[in-house]
């Protein structure tokens, strides 16, 4: 195979049994790989009520068909499993080296069965696969983990979070990249496995290098052309921006601006603090940076979703305390957008800010005292409170661009298959930055059927693997042309977007029988009020939305649309 390596690796830590499975084309070609691979491996292994945290439960690490290649934005990997936050099927990307490592040792997937019975980590490179013991490894966070380990190659590990099966722990690699939202460390911390450790040396083979040299060329052209603003300050240069149009959610989403929105901005950091880029495996964007000199050398600049959750949603400027708490974060592998949303609905619930999150966060990641309650996330808090404050959809906790003004974006956080995201329908995209065409962001008109388009083609690029930058400059046309010559496979664009659709489908298959139906495509209730969202007028668009899938009127696909899309069967 070329792109592909027709190969997934199963673990079983129960037993220690290790097999392996051919990934046939027809099924590849259909799924493309990383989060379409996985959603369909997991979807043909596991029943939708299961447990998330019982042993039951599997893992599947999975790779795409130009991961770890030539292509621009090509070093990431994606984790598919169910949430036990939301308790969807649920899929994340993370960028680094680790995907590019796991591609290497000539896999598309890796599939995490059963849980040992005592603490273990895996460590693999090229054929030599051993399970190991990680008695001196467990308790440490993932900084120390880290450090331990990463001789022996790239490293994707949970900290003391993920250990104490916090619903909100992430799953960590080379450092501060994380596969995170919804959960999925607590998942890893529930088999007992501290650590993944890749390292491999079989380059994958590319059908056609003249054809996939052209098409990596022009790609590469038009990312650097389209990304400087994220090379200069990374995704903190939307804050200021976001605020400007009164987007920027602050106080729990009770205000549509932060009136110090400047203090914890992208270009504050830029005037402030001695930065430097640090890029992903073959990236030439460098979103990431570091900070050089100064009381937090060596800290990671926090991310866009960070500097809003610690920030403007807790109505806080303080700079210093947001990189701070980001470090924290990420040594324990905890969610920030989660775990500062919910503090900022405990706060609401309290009636009084938070003016220090170190010793919340610590309480957090250990489990301990009111850390117990808030590292569950805010549904679950306000629930357990009696207060109606939870900002989330289906259990996952919005990030920070508000949907009042912003109506795509409230129909695609509605109907997002693992809950409250922006990035399963970047909307701010055309809404906000006019990527790749500006629209009026206060109408639901025309919003249904961008809204999938979107959805769709995210499946599709999320299944490359590539980073999300890709998209905001280079066209469809181009990622089909990619997977074609890597694989050898002719997609057309419409065969690209259909894969994107199949995908997407099959997560919904997986949501309905679940128990997810139209009552879950909701916002929080404080969006409908004054000055608000129109609910007649959301309804609407959420009956347009159903009509463009080809779904019934309770949110679920028909026979139809499942027969067009290849997938009867699952149904």
């Amino acid at each position: 195979m070329h792109g592909w390596t027709g190969r997934t690796v199963i673990i079983d830590l129960t037993n220690g049994k290790i097999i392996e499975k051919k990934n046939y084309l027809n099924e590849l070609r259909s799924y493309i790989g990383g989060r379409g691979l996985g959603v369909k491996l997991y979807s043909d292994m596991i029943l939708p009520y299961i447990d998330p945290l019982s042993p039951e439960n599997i893992l599947i690490f999975t790779t795409g068909p130009l991961t770890g290649t030539r292509a621009p934005l090509s070093g990431r990997h994606v984790m598919v499993s169910k949430s036990p936050l939301t308790g969807t099927i649920f899929d994340s990307s993370s960028g680094g080296f680790f995907g590019k490592e796991l591609k290497f040792l000539d896999l598309d997937a890796l599939i995490i069965k059963g849980a040992a019975d005592e603490p273990v980590y895996i460590s693999i490179q090229d054929e030599n696969l051993q399970i190991n013991n990680a008695i001196d490894i467990w308790g440490k966070n993932v900084r120390e983990c880290t450090d331990q380990l990463s001789r022996k190659g790239s490293v994707a590990c949970i900290g003391r979070a993920g250990e104490r099966l916090v619903p909100i722990a992430n799953v960590m690699n080379d450092y501060f990249h994380s596969c995170g939202r919804g959960g999925l460390g607590a998942v890893m911390g529930s088999k007992k496995l501290k650590a993944i450790v890749v390292k491999g040396t079989l380059k994958p083979a590319i059908a056609d290098e003249d054809r996939f040299e052209k098409a990596r060329s022009e790609a590469k052209g038009l990312i650097k052309r389209g990304s400087s603003g994220l090379s200069t300050y990374g995704t903190s240069a939307l804050l200021n921006l976001m605020n400007y149009q009164k987007i920027l959610p602050a106080g729990n989403f009770r205000k549509k601006e932060f009136s110090d929105a400047s203090m914890v901005s992208g270009e504050f950091i830029k005037e402030n603090y001695d930065i430097k880029g640090h890029a992903c495996y073959n990236c030439a964007i460098a979103c990431k940076h570091i900070i050089k000199s100064g009381a937090f050398e060596g800290y990671e600049v926090p991310e866009y979703e960070t500097l809003w959750s610690f920030g403007p949603d807790n109505n806080n400027s303080d700079m210093g305390s947001i990189i701070k708490v980001n470090r924290l974060c990420n040594d324990y592998g905890i969610d920030t957008i989660s775990a500062g949303s919910t503090i900022a609905a405990y706060a609401e619930i309290m009636g009084e800010d938070v003016k220090e999150f170190t010793e919340l966060v610590k309480k957090m990641g250990d489990n301990v005292g009111v850390g117990k309650e808030l590292g569950k996330g805010s549904k679950a808090l306000s629930n357990s409170r009696g207060k109606d404050v939870s900002m989330q959809c289906k259990g996952l906790e919005l990030p920070g661009y508000d949907p009042r003004g912003l109506m795509g974006m409230a129909l695609a956080y509605a109907t997002s298959n693992r809950g409250g995201c922006h990035l399963r329908a970047y909307m701010a995209g055309p809404e906000v930055l006019g990527k790749p065409k500006k629209v009026d962001r206060f109408t639901f008109s025309g919003k249904a059927e961008l809204v999938k388009i979107h959805q769709d083609e995210t499946c599709s690029i999320d299944s490359l693997v590539l980073c999300k930058f890709a998209s905001f400059s280079v066209p469809k046309e181009i990622f089909a042309e990619l997977l074609s010559a890597a694989t050898g496979v002719d997609y057309s664009i419409e065969e690209f977007l259909q894969c994107g659709e199949r995908i997407w489908n099959l997560e919904r298959l997986f949501n309905n029988k679940a128990g997810f139906s139209r009552k879950d495509d909701i916002l929080p209730e404080r969006f409908f009020k004054t000055d608000g969202i129109d609910r007649n007028e959301f309804e609407k668009s959420l009956d347009e939305y159903y009509l463009q899938r080809g779904w019934d009127e309770f949110g679920v696909p028909t026979g139809g649309k499942l027969r067009e899309l290849g997938i009867y069967k699952a149904f």
